[in-house]
C-alpha cells in the first residue's frame, strides 16, 4: 500500500480580501494537509504594490510560486474570484508543460461561460456597486462606511476588473478551454452568486473527472468550517493516491 503523502493546498481568496478567510484552516483541514494562502498585490502586507487587473499581470505575479515546486502533490482552491485565478493558473501551467495540481477546486464562482456574477459592476458608480455587494453580504456589517469606501472598495473594484479579464481569457481559444485536471466545484446552498445548479457547469471546463458539492451557507461559506473539512478529506484522498 502506498504511503499517504502530505499535500499542499494553495488557496486564493475572494475579491477584496487578503488571506484572513483561511486563518483557521491549519487546524480545520486536519492532518496531512498544509494550507498555503496566497496574498495578491495591493492588500495587507503587499498593499503598496500595484494591483493586478489582467491575466498577464496575474501570471507574472504568480510565476515565482511555481518556478521551483517542492516535491509532492498539491491542490488548488479558489473562492469566488480566487476560483477564476485557480483555473487560470492551472491552464497556464498546462500550457507551459509544468506540474499540474492533482485537483482543482473552485468555490462560489460560476464557470466562465455562465451569465451572471458581479464582474459586470466593476466600473459602476460607488452607490450602485455597493448595492450589488449588499445583495450577497459583500459589505461587512459594523465597518465604518468612510473607511470601507477608502480602503476596501478600490481593491474590490480592481479585483472585479481582474475577474472580468479572466473570464474573457477563459473564453478565448488561445488562452482558455478545459484543463486536464480533476475538478471539484463547491457551492453554498444559499449563495445567490454561484448557486449549485450553476456551479455544476464547471463540468465543461475539465477533460478529467468532475464532481460538485454543496455546503451550508451563502457566498462567503469560506469563513465557516464545513469547506475546510471537505477540502481536507479531498486532499488526503490525493495523498493516498500517490500523485
Amino acid at each position: 500500500m502506498a504511503r499517504e503523502q502530505d499535500v499542499r493546498l494553495v488557496c486564493f481568496a475572494h475579491a477584496g480580501a487578503g488571506t484572513s478567510a483561511f486563518h483557521r484552516w491549519g487546524e480545520l483541514l486536519g492532518p496531512g494537509v498544509n494550507p498555503q494562502p496566497q496574498l495578491l498585490p495591493g492588500r495587507d502586507g503587499r498593499r503598496r504594490e500595484p494591483r493586478v487587473t489582467t491575466r498577464e499581470a496575474l501570471l507574472d505575479d504568480l510565476r515565482e510560486l511555481f518556478k521551483e515546486q517542492p516535491p509532492g502533490p498539491y491542490v488548488l482552491y479558489g473562492h469566488s474570484l480566487g476560483g477564476l485565478i485557480a483555473y487560470t493558473l492551472t491552464r497556464a501551467l498546462h500550457e507551459a508543460g509544468l506540474p499540474l495540481p492533482a485537483l482543482l477546486v473552485t468555490g462560489a464562482v460560476p464557470p466562465p461561460h455562465a451569465v451572471g456574477g458581479v464582474a459586470f459592476a466593476a466600473d459602476a458608480p460607488d452607490d450602485e456597486l455597493v448595492r450589488v455587494l449588499e445583495g450577497f453580504d459583500g459589505v461587512p456589517p459594523g465597518v465604518a462606511p468612510d473607511v470601507w469606501h477608502r480602503f476596501v472598495l478600490p481593491v474590490l473594484r480592481d479585483d472585479l476588473r481582474l475577474a472580468a479579464a479572466l473570464r474573457a481569457a477563459a473564453l478565448d481559444p488561445a488562452t482558455g478551454g478545459p484543463v486536464p485536471v480533476p475538478l471539484l466545484a463547491v457551492a453554498g446552498e444559499e449563495d445567490p452568486v454561484g448557486p449549485p445548479e450553476v456551479l455544476r457547469g464547471w463540468s465543461d471546463w475539465t477533460t478529467a473527472g468532475f464532481e460538485s458539492r454543496t455546503v451550508p451557507g451563502g457566498h462567503f461559506f469560506v469563513r465557516d468550517g464545513e469547506l475546510p473539512r471537505l477540502l481536507g478529506q479531498a486532499c488526503r484522498t490525493v495523498g493516498r493516491s500517490g500523485r
